[in-house]
């Protein structure tokens, strides 16, 4: 039988494995962005919490755009577990230091299927992918741009409740 179902996709089972870890790894980063916005929030960063509230929906919104897309071309989407997100961080800093590594981790997983795509020559996986190559460009900018305010305003003083205040304004002029 599965071999039935895979003669009816040219997707080929490397790639499916790899998109749907890429599946799990979006939505974990949707995890791990709602305890970050709960921290935020219990520590007193109301527009950070919205931040990472927000970018928590977007990864919601990448794994379901890769989780249709594999039904689409005819693989298996296999809905991810999610456990063991970290719910606590030593300082306001290390959160965002904590999402841009998360970030990067992402931008270096799409890269690695993409290489997978073109050696398997699946020219469909590789067009589809570029949308994520374009957004990660932006999400490693807005991760970086947060903890840059860390440096240039300093957390000296009022200088955490300014930041916390730019940080709301991140992304806002997409």
């Amino acid at each position: 039988m599965k071999d039935l179902l895979r003669a009816r996709t040219s997707l080929k089972e490397e790639i499916e494995i790899l998109l749907n870890n890429q599946v799990k790894m979006e939505a974990e980063a949707s995890a791990k962005y709602l305890a970050m916005a709960s921290w935020c929030d219990r520590n007193g960063f109301k527009h950070s919490a919205k931040y990472f509230l927000k970018q928590s929906d977007e990864e919601r919104g990448h794994m379901l755009k890769i989780f249709n897309y594999l039904m689409t071309v005819g693989g298996t989407a296999i809905s991810p577990e999610i456990s063991g997100v970290k719910q606590e961080y030593p300082t306001f800093k290390s959160v965002f230091e904590t999402a841009l590594q998360s970030e990067i981790a992402v931008t270096q997983s799409i890269n690695r299927i993409i290489t997978a795509a073109r050696r398997e020559e699946d020219y469909a996986t590789e067009n589809f992918l570029q949308w994520f190559v374009s957004e990660q460009i932006e999400e490693e900018d807005n991760a970086r741009r947060a903890i840059e305010l860390f440096d240039v305003i300093g957390e000296e003083g009022t200088g955490l409740y300014v930041i916390d205040k730019a940080i709301g304004k991140i992304g806002a002029d997409e």
